[in-house]
């Protein structure tokens, strides 16, 4: 695993799954990426998760992927193990992406994924995640072209200028 300082990509990081496996996100190269932090009890959660499924349907076979990564730093809105939070997207959200370990955004504990993400492309106050589901997007070289807020709509993010 590349510490955040030598990082030069998304691809140089390995990540645990939601059922402990290391994934190596080199696997994505070639890929479009949209990276989010989930929560299953915040009041984003529906939007968001019915249009990630819809923008993940729409965009698969041209080579986006989703990378979420649950987080319960937010008023405590993401409480389950990674198995329930595995049931709550895959059942009531129909979510076909990748699941990964729940982690934190930030803080001490941040993971080094999130860490870099900020430090490539900080928020408009600074370069803390401030809520559930911050989107980062990352072009199929891994470079993060773009940082999204809370409320931005998964289907108004424009994928498409990266998929070409």
């Amino acid at each position: 695993m590349a510490s955040q300082s030598s990082a030069q990509s998304v691809h140089d990081f390995t990540v645990k799954d939601a059922r402990g496996n290391d994934v190596d996100l080199s696997n994505y190269k070639g890929k479009v990426l949209l990276i989010v932090n989930v929560a299953s009890q915040c009041g984003l959660t529906n939007s968001n998760y019915t249009e990630l499924a819809q923008l993940y349907e729409k965009y698969k076979e041209q080579g986006l992927e989703i990378l979420a990564f649950p987080c319960n730093q937010f008023g405590s809105q993401e409480p389950g193990t990674n198995e329930q939070i595995l049931e709550f997207a895959c059942t009531r959200f129909k979510a076909e992406y990748p699941i990964f370990d729940k982690v934190d955004v930030n803080g001490a504990n941040a993971a080094p994924i999130y860490k870099f993400l900020k430090s490539s492309k900080g928020g408009l106050f600074g370069d803390g995640i401030k809520w559930n589901f911050s989107k980062f997007l990352a072009d199929k070289d891994g470079h993060v072209v773009d940082r999204y807020a809370p409320t931005t709509s998964p289907l108004s993010i424009e994928v498409t200028s990266c998929l070409c």
